[in-house]
């Protein structure tokens, strides 16, 4: 036959949602239309077909272009989903009679995905106070190994270059100048954008040339995230579109970041950020969020002032609710305060990894943990088991003194890109804790030394219990405890105007962090 329609793909649609239609057992269709698809949703599977049009940046007219469309959503999808993504499906007869998988003659083609419960998508989990932070870590997880996968972009692709980048944040703010007129807020935005476009250029060319590049995700939301079995899945990847997924991972990176700060939760939002960072060690990309931050967010903004156009006033008011939560999240990425350094301290088993996720979460700031930088040093998985003794192996006083070099190095870097930095280190050493002061001082940011503290007795059973898990990089014992009580250099009198001390048994709640980092909160 001819090609379908518009008018017949609505035809063919409503015709599937008659049960007796599908080859399995089915006694409901529930139809659901995007702006590209049509899904069909019955309780054990879904059937997604495109719409036949053409968009511009997509074309789906022809049954060629969809069944192309088809198998790239399969392909891409895979990589992450391939429990959800289950074959390229034929639709055969005619849009009056459509039969799936038939003899007749090929109308057209379809995904067939296996159907999950709405209710466990991560942005209902969140707004239902069910999201555990723990999902987001294993989010982070999945995300880094995924990255390391994925095809690189050729040094001589346009894609993910600068202007790659470039056109489509001054699209965006094109666009919001059309539909809110001579607004402030916009006009802000569009001047910081140009200045970090300039700044940020030789950056992005950089990671472009170092491979940086790649054929990512796409959409990361959480409305594209479901928990199955309490596991995070992420699925539907973009596949009509080559431009808006081969881009740089922390591009990626920042759109979930962005998603959970426009809901509230910046706290999260920086857990997340910071467990991709230490798994993927790609800390030169940290210069690039609060640019691709603001990008995401004006996207968002964007298709939502579309929207105020709309007759209903319901959905005018929904919209321009959500164009200023956008614009303010945007917003709060151009401020630069003062960043600082914070350096933990403390034995073995004292908090000082707990008390340094309170600041990530309190602050936004990026931790640098020497447990994980010293094993990346020695190519080495951050929860591998060496079984090193204290001062052997990896632990011998070269080997401390690279990681202490290498964490001194990564938080200069970071202090200079505007981010607040944690050192999570034992820094038992006055030497180890001077170095930290003098850069602070080099950089000119504020210092403080956290010492975390706990009785003998409470360290000796949290290492105890820690081992137990085993799924902290730290490998510690109790014989690493009687070494450094032997051995430790407690901070001297001359260093009490940097230190801020916090009994992580007493104070649980870590309120004692309240003063250094009530300076700065994220976005939220």
């Amino acid at each position: 036959m001819t090609e379908l329609t518009a008018a017949q793909h609505r035809t063919l649609c409503a015709r599937l949602q008659e049960p007796g239609r599908y080859p399995h057992p089915v006694s409901q269709v529930t139809t659901v239309r995007t702006h590209i698809s049509t899904l069909l949703l019955t309780e054990r599977y879904a059937y997604k077909l495109k719409q036949p049009l053409d968009l511009g940046f997509l074309d789906f007219t022809t049954l060629a272009q969809r069944r192309h469309a088809c198998d790239e959503e399969l392909r891409l999808n895979r990589r992450l989903a391939p429990e959800l993504y289950l074959q390229r499906i034929a639709i055969t007869g005619t849009p009056d009679d459509p039969v799936i998988n038939g003899d007749g003659p090929l109308l057209d083609w379809a995904v067939q995905m296996r159907r999950f419960d709405d209710r466990r998508l991560l942005d209902n989990l969140l707004a239902q106070g069910e999201l555990r932070s723990g999902m987001l870590d294993d989010i982070a997880a999945q995300l880094a190994a995924f990255h390391e996968q994925a095809a690189v972009a050729g040094h001589d692709s346009p894609l993910g270059t600068p202007d790659a980048v470039a056109e489509p944040a001054r699209d965006n703010l094109a666009s919001l100048t059309e539909q809110l007129g001579n607004d402030g807020r916009v006009t802000h935005l569009r001047d910081w954008t140009e200045q970090q476009i300039t700044a940020l250029t030789p950056l992005m060319a950089d990671r472009h040339a170092g491979g940086h590049v790649r054929e990512c995700h796409g959409d990361l939301h959480l409305g594209n995230i479901v928990a199955i079995d309490d596991r995070p899945v992420i699925f539907d990847g973009i596949e009509f579109s080559e431009a808006l997924r081969w881009i740089d991972t922390i591009n990626e990176v920042a759109f979930l970041d962005m998603d959970l700060r426009s809901r509230g939760r910046p706290e999260l939002a920086a857990r997340f950020t910071n467990i991709y960072l230490e798994h993927t060690g790609d800390y030169n990309a940290v210069g690039l969020l609060p640019f691709y931050r603001v990008y995401r967010a004006l996207v968002r903004a964007k298709i939502n002032a579309l929207r105020l156009q709309d007759a209903d006033a319901a959905t005018r008011e929904t919209a321009r609710e959500a164009v200023d939560r956008y614009l303010a999240v945007a917003a709060e990425d151009t401020r630069a305060p003062t960043p600082g350094l914070f350096l933990m301290h403390g034995l073995s088993g004292s908090g000082k990894s707990t008390v340094a996720t309170a600041i990530v979460e309190r602050t936004g700031a990026i931790r640098l943990r020497s447990d994980v930088e010293r094993k990346r040093l020695h190519a080495m998985d951050r929860a591998a088991r060496t079984g090193a003794g204290v001062g052997e192996g990896i632990y011998d006083s070269t080997a401390s003194e690279r990681t202490y070099q290498r964490l001194e190095a990564l938080a200069a870097a970071l202090l200079r890109a505007g981010a607040d930095v944690v050192v999570d280190a034992a820094t038992l050493r006055r030497g180890e804790r001077d170095r930290f002061r003098r850069l602070a001082a080099t950089v000119g940011v504020p210092f403080t030394l956290v010492d975390c503290r706990a009785d003998e007795a409470e360290l000796r059973r949290r290492i105890i219990d820690r081992q137990r898990t085993g799924r902290d990089p730290s490998e510690a014992d109790t014989s690493v405890l009687d070494h450094q009580l032997r051995t430790a250099e407690r901070p001297g009198a001359d260093e009490e105007a940097d230190v801020l001390v916090v009994d992580t048994a007493q104070d649980p709640g870590f309120a004692a962090l309240d003063a250094v980092t009530a300076r700065e909160t994220p976005a939220g």
